[in-house]
C-alpha cells in the first residue's frame, strides 16, 4: 500500500513517522522550509512510545508522483482547500483520502472536491506540537488514530491501512461507525475550545476558581445538545469521560485552538465551536455558552486579519 502523508507537523509527522519506522512505503508531501527541513535533518519524533530518527521519502506540491492508495490529511481547516489541490492530482480512482482534522465540516468539502467515494473518516487522539527546530514532539500515553468508511462497511482499503498501522507502536482503531467518533470527539474539542478560550486558561486554572466547574460542565451540555439536535448524540460513557477531563483539578489540558489565540495566530474556532452553533441555531437549540465563544474568536480572526 502506498500512503501519502500530506503534512509532517505534530499530527502527520507522528503517524505517518511511525508507519514509515515500521517500513510502510510512506511519502510525506510538505511546502518548501518544512521540506528542507527534512530534507536535510531527516523526521525526528520525540515521544514516550519511542523516538524516531528517520530519513523520510518527501515531496513538494506539484511534483510527479502518485497515485497513493491512501491519503493521510493532516492540515488546519483554513488550509483544506490548499490542501485538496495539492493531493487530488495525487490521487486514483480507487484512492482515499483519511482526514485527520478536527471538526466535522471538512468531509463534506472533501466529498464535494474529490468525490464521496474517495473520502474516509478520521480522528486523531493525540498530544504533540511541532518544535521551532522541526522536531516533533509527542506527551503524554494517547497515540490514536481511528479511522473507517463513512457508510460502515468494512473495505479493503480500510482493512489494508488497518494492516499496516498494526506493525507500528501507534494505536490504530478501524471503527465500524467512525462518523459517530468524530461527533463526539467534536464534543469534546469543543467544549474545550469554549471554555479555555473564554477564559484564557487551562482546565486546571479554571478549576482553580469555584464557579469553574458549573461552566465547563454547561459547555458540554450545550455541544452535547447541539449534536443531539443533529442526530449523533454522544453516548452516556463518552459524556461521562469528557466530563471528568473537563473538570479535573490541575489538569494543563487546553484545546489547541487556545494556545493559538494565545499566541495570536489563526484559529480553527470558526470550523470547530462555529460548526456547532450554527447546527443547534438550524435546528431551535439555545447553546448560549457557544454563541459568546464563538463571537470571542471572531472578534480575535478579525484582529489577526486586520494585523496583516
Amino acid at each position: 500500500m502506498r500512503i501519502l502523508v500530506l503534512g509532517a507537523g505534530a499530527i502527520g509527522g507522528y503517524f505517518g513517522g511511525r508507519l514509515a519506522e515500521a517500513g510502510s512505503d510512506v511519502t510525506f508531501l510538505v511546502r518548501g522550509r518544512r521540506k528542507q527541513e527534512l530534507d536535510a535533518n531527516g523526521l525526528v519524533v520525540k515521544s514516550v512510545a519511542g523516538d524516531i530518527a528517520l530519513r523520510p521519502k518527501t515531496i513538494a506540491a506539484g511534483e510527479r508522483a502518485g497515485p497513493y492508495d491512501i491519503v493521510l490529511l493532516s492540515c488546519k481547516s483554513y488550509d483544506l482547500d490548499a490542501a485538496i489541490a495539492a493531493v487530488a492530482p495525487l490521487m486514483g480512482p480507487g484512492s482515499a483520502v483519511v482526514p485527520m482534522l478536527n471538526g466535522l465540516a471538512h468531509i463534506d468539502r472533501l466529498a464535494e472536491a474529490l468525490g464521496r467515494g474517495r473520502v474516509m473518516g478520521g480522528a486523531a487522539y493525540i498530544s504533540a506540537a511541532l518544535e521551532p527546530g522541526g522536531t516533533v514532539r509527542h506527551v503524554g500515553d494517547m497515540h490514536t488514530l481511528a479511522f473507517g468508511e463513512l457508510t460502515g462497511e468494512t473495505s479493503a482499503r480500510a482493512q489494508g491501512l488497518a494492516a499496516e498501522f498494526a506493525r507500528t507502536k501507534a494505536k490504530a482503531m478501524l471503527s465500524p461507525d467512525i462518523v459517530q467518533a468524530m461527533w463526539e470527539k467534536l464534543v469534546m474539542l469543543a467544549a474545550l475550545a469554549a471554555a479555555t478560550t473564554l477564559t484564557r486558561a487551562t482546565i486546571g486554572e479554571i478549576m482553580a476558581v469555584p464557579e469553574g466547574e458549573a461552566f465547563t460542565t454547561a459547555a458540554l451540555a450545550e455541544c452535547a445538545a447541539s449534536a443531539a439536535s443533529e442526530g449523533h448524540a454522544p453516548s452516556a460513557a463518552a459524556l461521562a469521560n469528557y466530563r471528568t477531563m473537563l473538570t479535573l483539578r490541575g489538569s494543563p489540558f487546553a484545546a489547541s485552538t487556545m494556545r493559538d489565540l494565545a499566541a495570536g495566530r489563526r484559529t480553527e474556532g470558526d470550523h470547530i465551536v462555529g460548526d456547532l452553533v450554527r447546527r443547534a441555531h438550524r435546528n431551535g437549540v439555545a447553546v448560549p455558552l457557544l454563541d459568546i465563544a464563538l463571537l470571542n474568536l471572531a472578534v480575535h480572526e478579525a484582529k489577526v486579519a486586520s494585523s496583516k
